[in-house]
């Protein structure tokens, strides 16, 4: 890899998941400092004190938590990661934009593009709807260009991603028809977030699964938002979130309806063809999508601790549908790596740098 100037980052939420996730990440990131970490809960504590793996590993060995102090945060840091619960990411993404600091908002508080859309899915109005058109969808996949050049990404959520690139660029071709969606997920526990919440307890979800906030997840629309956006009209789709025992990952299986018949053996060939062809065309030079051989399918230790998305697909000439499946890591591409893809492209680096 090419030689690359340091930027001077900071990560506001680190003791959660993804910040913690991002943490790791950037302490070895060729072209990041990471110059401050900040938590209300540990602020004054060493980091290797609340996080030992980090003891010996760089810069890790002086850094504090502090206080979450937008003024002092847009001293030291170029770039600020917002690794915090939605509604609180605006209150300091305003302060710092008005600094020009770039930020990149790992919550759910800019990924929408109506306030009227926020207040249905997360129960408040949105405190900055202003802020709303100027922030960037962070899909790296879908919107890298308006990345490169954005003050403000918002980085998706990690079901919207593990649902989105499979669907999108047969959207976009007319290959699938945009009603009738159907998709079912299952993630791992760290999808929750650091808290303790009783059935988010080892011995409430270990040798356990089951779904939850069916049939209107939050992620419902942000993934629905990016959906209309690819047909250019309305789609509405069924969406089911699942709990298994495992601590991180994402598995999706998608229920599609084809734009065309393929009820013989021909026809289904003629079809497949043209989905492979679409799908090649879209993930021939991405970097962290991987499209499995024919006789493979996702699974989630294949992409657990890494950027990569794993897709793979079935025609059931007996239903009519096309089945897709995709994995990843819910932390890493459905968060924290993405993030950092995304903060690549705004510094101008290889997109894959630190991430490999």
């Amino acid at each position: 890899m090419s030689q690359c100037s340091s930027i001077k980052v900071a990560v506001v939420g680190a003791s959660g998941y993804s910040g913690e996730e991002l943490v790791s990440r950037l302490l070895h990131h060729p072209c990041a400092e990471l110059a401050a970490i900040t938590s209300r809960q540990y602020a004054g504590q060493p980091l290797n004190d609340i996080f030992p793996r980090f003891t010996g590993q760089d810069a890790a060995d002086t850094l504090e938590f502090t206080e979450p102090d937008p003024s002092i945060l847009a001293q030291v840091a170029e770039v600020i990661f917002l690794a915090l619960p939605h509604g609180t990411a605006v209150e300091y993404a305003q302060p710092l934009l008005a600094k020009n600091i770039k930020i990149i908002d790992l919550s759910a508080d800019f990924r929408l593009n109506n306030s009227e859309t926020y207040e249905e899915f997360y129960g408040n109005k949105h405190p900055a709807p202003d802020l709303l058109k100027r922030a960037v969808y962070g899909l790296p996949e879908f919107y890298r260009e308006e990345i490169r050049t954005a003050q403000l990404v918002a980085s998706p959520g990690c079901y919207p991603t593990s649902i989105l690139p499979p669907t999108v660029p047969l959207l976009k071709a007319g290959l699938i028809k945009p009603t009738g969606i159907i998709a079912d997920s299952l993630s791992g526990v760290s999808g929750a977030g650091r808290n303790t919440d009783i059935s988010f307890l080892y011995s409430e979800c270990n040798e356990s699964a089951r779904p939850y906030s069916i049939p209107k997840h939050r992620h419902l629309s942000e993934i629905e938002q990016e959906l209309s956006t690819a047909t250019g009209e309305s789609v509405v789709i069924q969406f089911s979130p699942h709990l298994i025992p495992v601590t991180r990952g994402i598995l999706t299986t998608q229920y599609l309806a084809p734009s065309e018949k393929f009820q013989s053996e021909t026809e289904e060939q003629a079809l497949g063809e043209k989905i492979s062809h679409c799908l090649e065309t879209a993930y021939a030079t991405e970097p962290f999508v991987r499209l499995l051989p024919a006789e493979s399918l996702p699974d989630t230790k294949n992409v657990t601790h890494t950027n990569y998305l794993d897709l793979a697909w079935r025609l059931d000439r007996r239903t009519g549908r096309l089945i897709m499946t995709s994995a990843i890591d819910n932390l890493v591409k459905g968060a924290s790596g993405q993030a950092i893809q995304s903060f690549n492209l705004m510094c101008g680096f290889d997109e894959t740098t630190g991430l490999l």
